[in-house]
């Protein structure tokens, strides 16, 4: 228990240090620049804290969550998904189509568009899961090549011929009827709006992952498997099939992450509004919160709260890159700041056994006491 404390006291400590370092070279940056520093914390500060600029962190931080949580889920298993994003987005796509184009009673018909989602995901992982257990490909190379091949199987789909929909002067998918949507939560008094309903869900996903991870058998094989294959596989483990399995929750998870923004706003899928990058983001956030699901709802919302305070940056003539300059030092800080968390637990660890061993080690037969 107390070991658990110093821990946990080391990583607080390691985030605060992190964080100042990061906030102290940003001001660095923006004093070269001729701005103030101050003047800019306190205008994102004052921003950020409007009611109506809540909801809008809120939201963001939602679609965050998901991202980085289909992330953790490898990382878990040293596994890196860099395909989170064409998941997302083709699992998007093929999920707009059934929801715009069958008939189903409500409830049922979001249940179906949900389920469909991350059986889009999980397959288009599945891809990657076949290529590296079969071929010997490394995830990462696959997934990136992914990215872009499901690119130009959106752009295939979205054909008029296919799924597409003219809407304006946007290609859509058809749109999805009221009884097929998600209405909103009003969780923020007074700001003109209501957060993603399917906020319940990321929450479900993150406190699921930490159940699974933590407290069940597939769970102990996944982080045994992720630390060391060789003495998972001779402690039984069958790290093929949990290798395979990591993927596919990974998958399903990242098709969940565009349906709060599908049933809850655009009603519709269109290229435009699923952009890409979430994927990467989501990768950011997952470092950021230690792939602790807890750890990654700070992130998120941190990372959703720097985001939308470009938008005051810009209208006071301060470059709105300023804030993904921020978010990549404050990355980088923590990453580093916990790599040296870890060396130091381990130095400390190692002094604690060879203390240990000392005392229990017996003194041998005629030598000297």
């Amino acid at each position: 228990m107390r070991d658990r404390l110093n821990r946990l006291l080391l990583n607080v400590v390691a985030a605060l240090v992190a964080a100042a370092f990061a906030g102290a070279l940003t001001s660095f940056i923006l004093l070269i620049r001729g701005d103030s520093p101050s003047f800019v914390l306190s205008q994102m500060w004052h921003y950020g804290t409007q009611r109506s600029t809540e909801l809008s962190i809120v939201d963001g931080a939602t679609v965050y969550y998901l991202s980085a949580v289909a992330v953790a889920i490898g990382f878990r298993m040293n596994l890196f998904n860099i395909g989170v994003d064409g998941q997302y987005r083709l699992a998007a796509c093929l999920a707009g189509a059934f929801a715009g184009s069958v008939a189903l009673p409500t409830g049922v018909r979001q249940a179906a568009t949900i389920l469909v989602a991350m059986l889009a995901g999980a397959a288009w992982a599945g891809i990657v899961a076949l290529l590296k257990l079969l071929r010997g490909v490394s995830e990462v190379i696959s997934t990136i090549m992914l990215n872009f091949i499901a690119t130009s199987l959106i752009a295939y789909l979205m054909r008029a011929s296919v799924f597409g929909h003219q809407h304006g002067t946007d290609t859509t998918t058809q749109p999805i009827p009221t009884s097929g949507q998600v209405g909103g939560l009003d969780l923020i008094p007074n700001s003109g709006g209501k957060v993603y309903g399917l906020i319940i869900l990321a929450v479900a996903v993150g406190i699921a992952f930490h159940v699974i991870v933590n407290y069940t058998r597939f769970g102990f094989d996944l982080r045994a498997a992720g630390r060391s294959a060789s003495v998972a596989q001779t402690s039984g483990v069958n790290v093929k099939k949990m290798t395979a399995l990591t993927l596919l929750m990974s998958g399903a998870v990242a098709g969940l992450v565009g349906m709060p923004i599908l049933l809850g706003s655009s009603h519709s899928f269109s290229a435009a509004t699923f952009q890409s990058g979430l994927g990467f983001t989501g990768i950011a956030i997952a470092l950021l919160g230690r792939n602790n699901p807890v750890g990654i709802a700070f992130a998120a919302l941190l990372w959703s709260f720097l985001d939308n305070s470009a938008t005051i940056l810009d209208l006071n003539n301060i470059p709105k890159e300023i804030i993904q300059i921020t978010q990549g030092i404050v990355v980088l800080s923590v990453v580093v700041a916990y790599e040296l968390v870890r060396r130091i637990a381990l130095v400390r660890q190692q002094r604690i056994v060879g203390r240990a061993l000392t005392r229990t080690t017996p003194v041998a037969e005629g030598a000297p006491a």
